[in-house]
């Protein structure tokens, strides 16, 4: 009898495993060093996993990759600063970039926690602006989703993932494994060609941050990492 339970035991750790090994495939680890800061600070804790600590913080992934993305975070609460967004509102959110062409046009899905917890996702269109000194807070529009679902209240302590799956105008987003958006966000959305990223405002994280790996190369495999081509 004790064999028995122990060989179930050792089957269900090897299915679980699998399991874990399969959710993993095709998903690349992003360190600091595959990260362009462009505004703020993202920084390294002593287990290995990354860290933001300032009101506002603003990233891209260098390499290029598919356009699925994913946080697995711990929220440590409100930064002891807070910064305006450029239309003077304060918000703690912070979220995923997908096809990030440059500060003025690129897609967000963001994890709004105050002063309701709901998941935003905007496109921001400035099709002849390519830096945040000429498009600034403007061209930003928010996308109706076709179904969703309510997202958990955040609490500190509390760890959760967050992931974005865009397949030309088609978005997804999944909190916990869950889907929680999806929606087309327009063709235009589709045609911007930039990598997927992350940005903060007014929240701590503690957190992993992976990119699926692109089924194919791309004529700009490695993107320049400019500091101050922070977005609004």
């Amino acid at each position: 009898m004790k064999k028995r339970v122990r060989i179930s035991s050792l089957l269900c750790a090897a299915l679980l495993g699998a399991a874990a090994l399969a959710q993993s495939a095709g998903w690349l680890t992003i360190g600091r060093d595959r990260l362009c800061v462009t505004e703020g600070a993202i920084d390294k804790t002593a287990n290995n996993r990354l860290s933001v600590n300032v009101p506002k913080m603003r990233a891209f992934v260098t390499e290029w990759t598919a356009q699925s993305a994913e946080v697995r975070f711990t929220y440590l609460g409100g930064t002891s600063k807070e910064s305006a967004l450029g239309s003077g509102t304060i918000r703690r959110q912070f979220g995923l970039k997908l096809h990030a062409q440059d500060p003025c046009n690129l897609v967000y899905a963001i994890w709004r926690i105050d002063p309701e917890s709901r998941v935003v996702v905007s496109v921001k269109r400035n099709p002849s602006q390519h830096t945040s000194a000429e498009c600034g807070n403007r061209g930003y529009e928010n996308i109706k989703p076709r179904k969703a679902a309510a997202l958990p209240r955040l609490a500190p302590g509390q760890s959760h993932t967050l992931r974005a799956e865009m397949r030309d105008a088609e978005l997804r987003v999944f909190a916990d494994n869950h889907e929680i958006w999806e929606g087309d966000v327009g063709p235009d959305a589709a045609k911007l060609d930039g990598p997927v990223g992350i940005r903060s405002d007014n929240a701590r994280l503690e957190f992993d941050f992976l990119a699926r790996e692109s089924k194919g190369p791309h004529p700009d495999s490695v993107k320049a990492c400019q500091a101050g081509a922070a977005e609004e």
